[in-house]
């Protein structure tokens, strides 16, 4: 099969020649996305369509995440794999999906579960990119939408969903989403999804699967509760760990400015005039204290959106959908945009409110330095935080610095 595929591959030398590829992106990367070993996407024996799609999204060999996950992936092996986030971990699942789906069948061969709303709705955006030239069908369901429309899509034909827990439960319970025919069971941020709020959740969308099917779990960290899980669930899983250091955070660099909680706006003015920022996600610990910095920047006169988790779902997602598009130069948000949010042009990150603990800080300031690219952290420490920053420069093995006089733009600005 493979050899004769090979043959149609190579048939028409020139298909390559027919793409519509983006501009080249020559920022530097760190090594945790360059260090490969020199395969190409068209080792892999995928469809043309497939391969299209993947060169047009400009993608051009696979990151090392990709290396170890895609061929394993489609030789039907369970996977747990930790990789830093922003090292190409989405695609990483969804090109082995997307090669298995058969579209000439109308059934949900493959669920991809994400935790949060904005997570599931960047996940099936890139389902979509890479299927384009494949008329693969991709829904995506999470909660804070009417469950009539859903119901109406999933009269159609599905072929990937992509969703958070609770709401694909509840159409799975309904009997509105058939998962009977369902083979692969992609979990990411799996971390999060075994959490003690969404396991049941997830351990009752199982029983809906097939008995034969295959579930690729990725995270960036895996406590014990993912272990005791995997021993029940998966069938002697395929282990990828690229992240030796630890929770590496190479690309970014990390200092922090000591300072009284009443200075804090003006210290963040201050960074907004010195720095060269492409755009900044700034976080807070409340969801009242994102509102009122939001309110605080504008008035400063800089443009700023905020978002957070009590907002109106098609209010956050016009706002998440603007940011991205590059309408404003500064996010405030609450830890609900954390985890797995890819938004290229981020090179700052700033916690106006320092985090309480370790895995929170590495999923915040992963939203810089995306896909081995530089990145700069800044956080904001009062008294009050001095015991918390020691305990997760520990936990991580890194080193948060004082802030300079003046920060080396080579540190986080693309030449």
């Amino acid at each position: 099969m493979a050899a004769a595929y090979m043959i149609t591959n190579h048939e028409n030398p020139d298909w390559k020649r027919t793409l519509n590829l983006p501009a080249k992106d020559t920022r530097p990367q760190t090594e945790d996305v360059t260090a490969t070993k020199g395969n190409e996407f068209e080792d892999y024996f995928l469809k043309r369509e497939l391969l299209m799609g993947i060169f047009e999204a400009g993608f051009e060999r696979p990151s090392p995440i990709q290396e170890e996950s895609i061929p394993i992936a489609l030789a039907g092996r369970d996977i747990l794999a930790r990789a830093k986030n922003g090292t190409g971990k989405t695609a990483a699942f969804t090109i082995p999906v997307l090669e298995k789906t058969n579209i000439t069948k109308n059934e949900i061969q493959a669920l991809l579960l994400v935790p949060t709303r904005e997570l599931a709705l960047q996940t099936s955006q890139v389902c979509k990119n890479l299927g384009k030239h494949m008329g693969v069908q991709v829904m995506v369901t999470t909660g804070g939408t009417t469950l009539k429309d859903d119901i109406m899509r999933l009269g159609q034909t599905v072929h990937i969903l992509v969703g958070t827990p609770g709401r694909v439960l509840d159409l799975a319970g309904k009997g509105v989403a058939d998962l009977s025919k369902c083979t692969t069971l992609v979990m990411d941020e799996a971390d999060k999804l075994l959490s003690p709020e969404f396991q049941p959740i997830i351990e009752q969308l199982i029983s809906f699967l097939k008995n034969e099917r295959q579930i690729l779990l990725y995270s960036a960290t895996f406590p014990m509760i993912v272990k005791s899980f995997t021993d029940r669930y998966l069938t002697k899983p395929y282990e990828i760990n690229l992240m030796e250091d630890a929770l590496t955070l190479r690309g970014i660099t990390q200092f922090y400015a000591y300072v009284e909680e009443r200075q804090k706006v003006h210290c963040l003015n201050t960074l907004f005039s010195k720095l060269q920022i492409n755009q900044s996600i700034i976080f807070c610990n409340s969801t009242s204290r994102v509102e009122l910095l939001a309110k605080k920047i504008t008035e400063l006169g800089y443009s700023c959106f905020y978002i957070h988790a009590k907002m109106l779902q098609a209010h956050r997602n016009r706002v998440f959908h603007d940011f991205r598009n590059g309408k404003t130069r500064h996010l405030v948000c609450s830890d609900l945009l954390t985890r797995g949010i890819d938004i290229q042009a981020v090179n700052v990150v700033i916690n106006f409110d320092f985090p309480k603990n370790a895995e929170t800080y590495l999923h915040r300031i992963g939203r810089s330095g995306r896909f081995g690219h530089l990145g700069l952290a800044i956080n904001l420490i009062t008294y009050d935080d001095r015991f918390n920053l020691y305990k997760i420069e520990q936990e991580l093995g890194t080193e948060i610095a004082p802030i300079p006089p003046i920060i080396d733009k080579s540190l986080y600005v693309a030449p």
